[in-house]
């Protein structure tokens, strides 16, 4: 260690949500058990908590009362949980020699630091790109990365496919199953900006979820500016006293327009919690992700599962339907999480044939007429969820 000793006291509410951030995107079998650590800065402006695992980084500031400044590398996820269990006390942290102490009101802990001199340099955010309100940026992502791919031999397919194009941005992802889009806009550094990135699902994913813990200034999003949008292969997310940066993916996201139909034989509008609702309790006498079968007729919607010796479940819902009835089969898993991911009332389904991708959208103010052929165009949508169906019995 670069110093004899490090004292501070911190208040145990922002050390253990600090803490917990930070651990929280530390691998549990790193390459280098160094990279299991979470720094601790003490200096005069209060703390600095960052831990890195040369893919993702992430860095907070809280106050404290610093006595005496330097550094202290610890195991993150331990020390995490040890201040998670502690009572709600001022918690005093103390290296001194070869032991950092830990203590709180009655309770103690000595820890064996980690050695300082091997931690990587942790990388710096890129230029600002733009910004964008944290709840309408953390929505976005759950509803795309719901989609995507957790098979890391097809790394293409693990990523959420960002395209910034002004003020415009869509991100897609997709597991080969199902597919994910959402358009929404934001407030780019540059109005020209212009770039095509793939980002890990798993690091925004959870990058959305601590977005979700009160923020209420924009985040700014960080990968370069002017031509080097990317270059550095590097995004940076930065809100409050947070900021993080992860590795992009160098893989190349496969073509998802041509998948998207433009017009539909059929559509249906579906209340979605009763259908949710539904789903569950027919899908319990079906095998794990067995087949959903979904029944549409003009006024209602037949679900049914089982048929084997377990037995069998129906049942029917109201349902607004236009174009000539159909029965399809969808994997009640990738069908419960779509519908989840639509935040209105009721979803739009649109088919093409019972062998063929559906769409679910969220219901839009008014229903589009069907051409002279019977043909439905797609309704304009900031979100469209295309799931593929299993193929029926017999």
């Amino acid at each position: 260690m670069e110093q004899h000793t490090v004292s501070f006291t911190v208040p145990k509410d922002d050390f253990s949500s600090a803490l917990a951030w930070v651990a929280r995107s530390l691998p549990s079998k790193p390459t280098q058990p160094i990279l299991r650590g979470v720094m601790i800065v003490a200096d005069d402006d209060g703390l600095e908590l960052s831990g890195f695992d040369r893919e993702v980084s992430t860095r907070v500031r809280i106050h404290a009362e610093v006595d005496e400044p330097g550094r202290i590398l610890v195991a993150g996820k331990l020390v995490s949980d040890i201040v998670g269990s502690l009572p709600n006390k001022p918690i005093t942290m103390r290296y001194e020699g070869t032991t950092v102490t830990l203590s709180s009101g009655s309770s103690r802990f000595e820890l064996r630091p980690m050695t300082i001199e091997d931690y990587p340099v942790l990388p710096e955010l890129p230029t600002p790109t733009g910004s964008i309100n944290p709840h309408l940026f953390s929505q976005a992502i759950n509803q795309v990365a719901v989609a995507a791919g957790r098979d890391d031999t097809l790394p293409m397919l693990t990523g959420i496919h960002v395209e910034i194009d002004g003020k415009d941005v869509v991100m897609a992802a997709t597991d080969r199953f199902r597919l994910a889009v959402r358009k929404f806009e934001w407030n780019p550094s540059e109005s020209s900006s212009k770039a095509t990135l793939l980002v890990p699902a798993r690091t925004l994913h959870d990058a959305a979820r601590s977005l979700d813990q009160g923020f209420t200034n924009d985040v700014t999003i960080a990968v370069g500016s002017g031509e080097n949008i990317g270059r550095e292969g590097l995004l940076g997310i930065e809100t409050d006293s947070r900021h993080m940066t992860t590795r992009l993916l160098d893989a190349e996201f496969p073509k998802f327009r041509p998948l998207l139909p433009n017009q539909h034989s059929a559509l249906a509008s579906v209340e979605i919690a009763p259908l949710l609702d539904a789903i569950r309790r027919v899908s319990l006498v079906a095998d794990r992700n067995a087949q959903i079968q979904m029944e549409f007729s003009s006024d209602s919607l037949i679900l049914s599962a089982g048929g084997s010796e377990v037995g069998k479940a129906t049942e029917q819902l109201d349902c607004a339907f236009t174009g000539e009835p159909l029965t399809i089969a969808f994997n009640p898993s990738y069908l419960k999480e779509g519908l989840s991911a639509i935040d209105s009332q009721r979803v739009v389904f649109g088919f093409t044939m019972p062998s063929r991708p559906a769409i679910l959208i969220p219901e839009p103010q008014e229903l589009p007429e069907a051409d002279a052929e019977g043909n439905f165009p797609t309704p304009d949508t900031k979100f469209t969820y295309l799931l593929m169906p299993v193929r029926l019995p017999g």
